[in-house]
């Protein structure tokens, strides 16, 4: 979980698109010089296919899978991708912090954002949402729990 908050500081500094990005998103499951293929991370789509190493290929034929429960002062947020060949195809939040009223329309408002960004960048590695950094914060490390268990 510390690769994300990494990785969100390194967007937030404006890093996304330089290779220590895609060392954060690639977590344990690729090795040094795979991550290390960060012209391929600005074009999107090739950062994914490429900075996985041979233990992500098993994961490459596609499926769902649902990232950590991550708990906040404001409720519990949880993310589930679907990867096909190896692309994350679609991001749906499972849980979203509801802990009161604002909580409920700052996640309605952040959640479509990240899920557009995350599926351009195909990786955790994207900026937090302004005014909803908490909610941000904890999808992000959800998502990167999911790429996780999909080996991306």
């Amino acid at each position: 979980m510390a690769d994300t908050r990494s990785a969100v500081a390194a967007a937030a500094t404006g890093n996304q698109a330089s290779g220590a990005g895609t060392t954060d998103s690639s977590g344990t499951a690729s090795s040094g010089s795979a991550a290390s293929s960060g012209t391929t991370d600005s074009s999107g789509t090739a950062g994914a296919s490429g900075g996985a190493g041979a233990a992500g290929a098993a994961a490459k034929a596609g499926g769902t899978y649902d990232g950590d429960v991550v708990q906040t002062r404001f409720g519990t947020v949880q993310v589930q991708i679907t990867v096909k060949a190896g692309q994350i195809t679609d991001v749906t939040a499972l849980k979203l912090t509801d802990a009161e009223g604002r909580s409920v329309q700052i996640s309605n408002y952040a959640a479509p954002i990240l899920r557009s960004e995350v599926l351009q960048a195909q990786s955790a590695d994207v900026q937090t949402v302004g005014g909803a950094t908490v909610t941000s914060d904890a999808y992000l490390t959800s998502l990167q729990a999911a790429l996780d268990a999909a080996n991306l």
